[in-house]
């Protein structure tokens, strides 16, 4: 089961705001040329080039390369760089002097990426759209769905440590307790989560690759699903695999935002600020659910209640 909402831009203004820049004549006629950089030729690149290409104008023209290893010794005449996923990112970051457009990565690897290569880019060269949800729509989709669970466990590492100050007030404004555990080692990775899973009645899962893995990920669904502890993900993988909900945007929504960007970009000469999702999708696995006695909304229940969250008017 999917939903589509709208809401609006999410604009981080204190963060790399674009001055206006020196394009070639094309540009300065709108008619940019653009080297999309793929991180590799998976499923979800290949649909977010698919659908960026056609929600493009025609006047703005697009090389794609498929790998980052393709950027090596590009000679290809272009205006800019739309870099899909962290390693077409860093890649870009490294290579080119190009303005650089990063789409499809987690805010916490985009801003450790920034710190670390400011000496080589000038940070009003790049911008981002960010692959996860904001903070606050994502408690708004927690609480519509599962209002009577307020302890709200999450597993951070180093890297996303800092996020959790805004994470706990924003609980808290929903009426919730953070509770909270730092994986310092994967050693320590399952004892953390036993801790964190016997105090909390919903676990969240943070997009952070250090402890959420492609090796970690069944085990930990696996544990609390033993507790009886429902996961929210974000990611229709996670719902799959069996988290009970995720909210998340897919590759075709962050194409059209991009797309919408870059036209812009193209008439102004200027990046926005640093972006989250304007458009996201919601999944719910309903088996999972019904098996932990869970008894979810209907999707018109579920974004009403998102919206009078967002509003205030929390339960």
């Amino acid at each position: 089961m999917r939903i589509t909402t709208q809401s609006g831009t999410r604009w981080l203004g204190a963060l790399m705001i674009g001055l206006p820049l020196i394009f070639s004549a094309s540009a300065r006629a709108n008619e940019l040329q653009i080297l999309l950089v793929l991180s590799n030729s998976s499923p979800p690149y290949q649909a977010f080039s698919n659908a960026f290409t056609k929600n493009l104008p025609a006047s703005i023209q697009t090389r794609v390369l498929q790998t980052p290893n393709e950027l090596t010794g590009n000679r290809a005449p272009a205006d800019l760089i739309v870099a899909v996923g962290m390693k077409a990112t860093e890649a870009a970051t490294l290579q080119s002097a190009l303005p650089i457009l990063s789409v499809m990565v987690p805010q916490a690897g985009y801003e450790a990426l920034i710190a670390r290569s400011a000496p080589l880019k000038h940070p009003q060269s790049i911008a981002a759209i960010y692959l996860n949800q904001p903070w606050d729509r994502q408690l708004d989709f927690l609480f519509a769905i599962l209002p009577e669970r307020r302890k709200v466990g999450v597993l951070c590492s180093p890297a996303t440590q800092k996020d959790i100050a805004y994470l706990r007030e924003e609980v808290a404004a929903h009426g919730g307790t953070l509770i909270e555990q730092t994986v310092y080692s994967d050693a320590t990775l399952f004892a953390d989560l036993e801790k964190v899973l016997q105090g909390s009645d919903v676990l969240l899962a943070l997009p952070d690759s250090a402890i959420y893995s492609s090796s970690s990920v069944r085990n930990i669904l696996l544990s609390t699903y033993r507790l009886h502890v429902p996961l929210i993900g974000w990611s229709q993988g996670y719902v799959n695999a069996g988290a009970v909900a995720a909210l998340f945007s897919t590759p075709e929504q962050l194409a059209e935002q991009t797309a919408a960007t870059v036209h812009t970009f193209s008439q102004t000469g200027r990046w926005p600020g640093a972006q989250y999702p304007n458009t996201f999708t919601i999944a719910v696995n309903q088996q999972v659910a019904r098996s932990l006695g869970i008894d979810l909304k209907s999707d018109e229940e579920i974004r009403a209640q998102m919206r009078r969250n967002r509003r205030g008017g929390r339960d």
